[in-house]
């Protein structure tokens, strides 16, 4: 069985046991699993159709348990002028959370 959710704007398909990254925010303390409430699609993989929502399927949730917090590889911003000896240098690096899927609610 696999989902497509959504999350701060992107889509994602997630299986079960699939570890990926999802955008930092605040979890309140003590708390170990995300739910995931804007379910797009749901199928399973021995074909049949998919249940496909209209934007979301109803009652339908994706729940994962929270591994860590990390962060993306640097992002390297060089900025330069010709002539004028005009020069700047940033990196940003964005916070992630690690999440592990635990399981697919249809």
């Amino acid at each position: 069985m696999y989902a497509i959710i959504e999350d701060s704007g992107t889509q994602i398909m997630v299986r079960k046991d699939d570890v990926i990254e999802v955008d930092l925010r605040k979890i309140p303390e003590g708390t170990s699993t995300l739910t995931f409430s804007r379910v797009l699609a749901i199928s399973q993989e021995d074909g049949t159709a998919a249940t496909i929502g209209a934007p979301y399927v109803a009652k339908a949730s994706v729940t994962a348990e929270v591994i860590g917090l990390k962060r993306q590889p640097k992002t390297v911003l060089n900025k330069y002028s010709r002539r004028k000896g005009w020069r700047r240098h940033k990196g940003h690096r964005q916070g992630v959370i690690e999440v592990k899927i635990s399981d697919i609610v249809r």
